[in-house]
């Protein structure tokens, strides 16, 4: 009875229940650490995950310097790695196309464009004379079984180079990642050198793809650094881009996916894409006409993968557990590695070197004083080694009983039982053979060495250095960087994408947004613009663009909004709530939050927007003030100069401009800009007009300037100075900054009369964006030169009677101002053949920078300042 309830009790132990925590706690954290520590993270000393570590060990077991099969390799890793083939696969191929540790054969696939390697049957792999170089010693290898036990593996591979950093790597573990940029060969061993030396040294990352990097926040690779990657663009023509070089991580197929989507958004206009990649990569872009490609290429590193954001994570394990360092902190480690291990190499080559000259000792005295003959009448073995030992003996000291002056050899460690042996084992051959002469010089090189060797060790630091700079010197040709180290500068979106929606506004029910194309149509806009929205009861807000976006009835004013716009000046006055005073105020919007209503005026719900405008320039104006006719003023009709007022915050009261009540306020003149000229350039492929020098320099826009644009079909447009804005580049002739009292002369061929005509006219038109013709439309007209300099002289020449003339004309002096539709006076009855105009005649723009001196105005030379016909 006893004995059964003893069998239940110890049922009932064995099926105790195990809680969730318990299980969470031991289990899951068991499978975390062996994620970690066995598959995901490098280990310091070698750089290498287990898997790699495993590929490497098995290639050099069947390394007889000729190719393998992959298979066969994957086969004989298995023996170490507890894992599927196809992981062990992947993993060889990753390390074959770093380029420096495997030799390939066959096709072992492309980073460049992504295509994967060709199945493991049909490619081969060993090791590079480099990896067996830095990779391997026996001697200094820590080995473990492996998990089966049948087989020994190393701990980690004695691999005298940062093999971890020229690599890179990336792990995802149980709640830990790991991501390591690789880095450039020759700049890892020179900046090993440097830290042996004592000096500080910095990394940055250096990609087989090439391409551009800013570092500026790599923070040395630790979390929370962060890298950008360019691809490298280049210009081949006014209508064509090519891309040369591939960011990190990108390839062919990826880059071209996210520019197709890119233009299909909207944001850039290319015409075509083509992948010409072979050996090299380039991928060519066409663009449409008139689509810079300087813009566009902008637009390319704003909105797909020709610039990527990489956010390295410097994680590996030391003593079993993870450990985050910066790569200069890792390169000090595996300096620090390479330097031990270098130590222990001279250790073991000092031993050998001593075991070979003591055993060249013992046999010099063994033979030359025939010891050998003394055995030949021993009874046994042992009576023989005796009689070995004891004849050495005479002629050798040893460190217990050194030599005092005499002839006797200094060993330098006690004879042994096994050196007896090995003296018994040497052939008669060998014996009768014996150089005395030779096997002294043999010692004195071993001794030599040896000495070398304890030089070494007591200049450890000069013999690492030495070897660093063996390997720069054997294996460092061919590894230059590739990835050229730069800074970027931010790109805003909103300034490269193009314009791909209109706006339209419904003010009576208080919506703007791109579909409602019933409406008034406000301006050209891109999808991701902000649009700022003023309304009557004082108060506006800037929303995002959308199909239909409710932003509040009695709208005023709505724009595209660009941030940080400081020039853009809104002028109002209101009435005070409070106190009924009437203010004005100047202020802009440079920084607001989405979506969310601002107050302009003070005095509460019962003040009133009188009076609102806005001036993309920041101009001043002037408006008429009539108060009403029953108010005490004694003046009820005045002026008021907001130039007299300062630009302030939104928040600004404003100043009194009367403390009456107002009738009405009617606008009087808009003066100049309050904020100084803007400087302007044109990009000369895309018409694009902007601040950022790029392009030709049109000149210092204040109040009142405006740009002229004329072009070889014999007309005009006025356009007004908005940056982002584009003139269109098409058979412009002439493009330069205006104002009210600048002259236009022309030269052109009037087709119903058969003369060259000269006309002279100031710009009469105030249309805006609209082209006028200014010569005649008969058949046969042309326009031969046409300009706005001041006192233009040209030199031209045509043919009469088959003679040609050359000559000169001042075209101011030739005739007066006249209105823009006369046709002119009569130059000549014949055609041009060629004018251009004189040196002396022409705007000078400085060109270094395309930026001219204060005052200057900008000029667009050689477009068809001559032209042959």
């Amino acid at each position: 009875m006893s004995d059964e309830l003893e069998n239940i009790e110890s049922a009932e132990e064995d099926d105790k229940i195990i809680s969730l925590d318990g299980m969470y706690e031991e289990y899951f954290l068991d499978y975390a650490s062996y994620v970690i520590l066995e598959r995901a993270v490098p280990a310091v000393e070698d750089g290498l995950k287990p898997v790699q570590r495993r590929i490497l060990y098995s290639l050099r077991e069947k390394d007889d310097g000729r190719f393998h099969k992959v298979a066969n390799i994957i086969g004989h890793t298995m023996q170490y790695h507890p894992h599927g083939d196809a992981a062990i696969g992947d993993a060889m191929v990753n390390l074959g196309q770093k380029d420096l540790m495997i030799d390939t054969q066959g096709n072992w696939g492309d980073i460049s464009t992504g295509d994967s390697a060709a199945a493991p049957r049909y490619i081969e792999a060993r090791l590079t004379k480099f990896a067996l170089d830095v990779a391997f010693n026996n001697q200094t290898t820590e080995w473990q079984l492996s998990y089966d036990g049948r087989n020994k593996e190393p701990v980690t591979l004695p691999i005298k180079f940062p093999l971890l950093l020229a690599q890179g790597v990336e792990g995802i573990a149980v709640g830990l990642s790991t991501k390591i940029m690789p880095h450039n060969f020759i700049e890892l061993i020179k900046a090993s050198i440097k830290l042996l030396e004592g000096k500080k040294v910095k990394l940055y990352p250096d990609f087989l793809t090439g391409g551009l990097a800013d570092v500026s926040e790599y923070n040395g690779g630790k979390r929370g650094g962060k890298i950008k990657v360019r691809a490298r663009i280049e210009i081949a023509d006014k209508s064509t881009l090519l891309i040369k070089e591939l960011p990190y991580g990108v390839n062919t197929g990826s880059m071209i996916d996210s520019v197709l989507k890119a233009n299909e958004k909207g944001t850039i206009k290319i015409k075509k894409i083509v992948d010409n990649t072979a050996r090299d990569v380039e991928i060519q872009i066409d663009l449409p006409t008139g689509v810079s490609p300087e813009v566009t290429m902008d637009a390319l590193y704003a909105f797909t993968n020709c610039e990527v954001s990489i956010s390295p994570n410097a994680c590996v394990i030391i003593d079993d557990k993870p450990h985050f360092l910066t790569v200069e902190e890792i390169l000090q480690i595996c300096t620090n590695n390479t330097k031990e291990l270098l130590r222990q190499e001279l250790e073991i080559k000092k031993g050998e070197l001593e075991e070979k000259w003591h055993m060249a000792s013992l046999e010099k005295i063994f033979i030359e004083n025939r010891i050998y003959r003394d055995i030949e009448e021993a009874e046994s073995f042992e009576e023989a080694l005796k009689i070995i030992d004891k004849g050495l003996r005479k002629y050798v000291a040893t460190p217990d009983d050194p030599s005092k002056g005499d002839d006797r050899i200094q060993l330098m460690r006690e004879i042994t039982e096994e050196d007896l042996i090995k003296l018994t084992e040497i052939r008669i051959r060998r014996i009768s053979k014996y150089n005395k002469f030779k096997h002294e010089e043999a010692m004195a090189k071993l001794l030599a060495d040896l000495e070398q060797v304890k030089y070494d060790l007591a200049n450890l630091t000069d013999f690492a250095i030495a070897y660093f700079e063996r390997l720069l010197e054997k294996y460092g040709k061919g590894r230059e960087r590739r990835t050229e180290i730069t800074s970027f500068e931010t790109i805003a979106a909103t300034k490269v994408v193009a314009n791909n929606a209109k706006l339209y506004i419904d003010r009576k029910e208080g919506f703007i947004g791109t579909s409602l194309k019933k409406d008034e149509y406000i301006c050209d806009c891109s999808d991701i613009d902000d649009i700022i929205v003023f309304k009557k009861d004082g108060t506006f807000q800037v929303a995002q663009i959308g199909d239909k976006v409710f932003v509040g009835k009695g709208i005023l004013h709505a724009a595209v909004w660009k941030k940080g716009d400081e020039r853009t000046t809104y002028n109002m006055i209101y009435v005070n709530g409070e106190n009924g005073r009437a203010m004005a105020k100047r202020f802009n919007v440079s920084a607001i939050t989405r979506n969310k209503d601002y107050e302009l005026m003070k005095g509460g719900s019962k003040s009133k927007l009188l009076y609102f405008e806005a001036y993309a320039n920041g101009e001043a104006e002037t408006v008429q003030v009539t108060l009403t006719p029953g108010c005490s003023a004694k003046k009820k009709v005045f002026e008021y100069d907001f130039g007299e007022l300062a630009i302030k915050g939104r928040a600004a009261g404003g100043n009194v401009v009367t403390k009456y009540p107002i009738k009405k306020i009617v606008q009087l003149e808009v003066g100049k800009s309050t904020l100084g000229a803007m400087k302007i350039w044109m990009d000369e492929v895309s018409g694009r007009l902007n601040k950022e020098e790029r392009g030709d320099y049109l000149g210092a826009f204040d109040t009142g300037h405006q740009i002229l644009a004329i072009y070889s079909n014999g007309t005009y447009e006025i356009r007004e100075p908005e940056l982002d804005s584009k003139i269109d580049v098409n058979n412009l002739i002439e493009v330069r900054m205006i104002d009210k009292d600048s002259v236009v002369s022309a030269v052109h061929y009037e087709g119903e009369k058969g003369w060259t005509m000269v006309k002279r006219f100031n710009i009469e038109t105030s249309t805006v964006g609209e082209r006028f013709k200014f010569i005649s439309d008969a058949n046969g007209s042309k326009l031969y030169f046409a300009t706005s300099v001041d006192q233009p002289v040209v030199k031209y020449s045509y043919k009469v009677g088959g003679e040609k003339h050359e000559e000169a004309l001042n075209l101011a002096e030739f005739i007066d101002i006249k209105g823009w539709k006369a046709i002119g006076n009569k130059l000549g009855e014949y055609k041009i053949l060629s004018i251009k105009l004189k040196e002396s005649a022409k705007p000078k723009v400085e060109e270094s920078k395309n930026e001219p001196q204060d005052g200057e105005e900008g000029f667009k030379p050689g477009d068809t300042i001559e032209l042959d016909f």
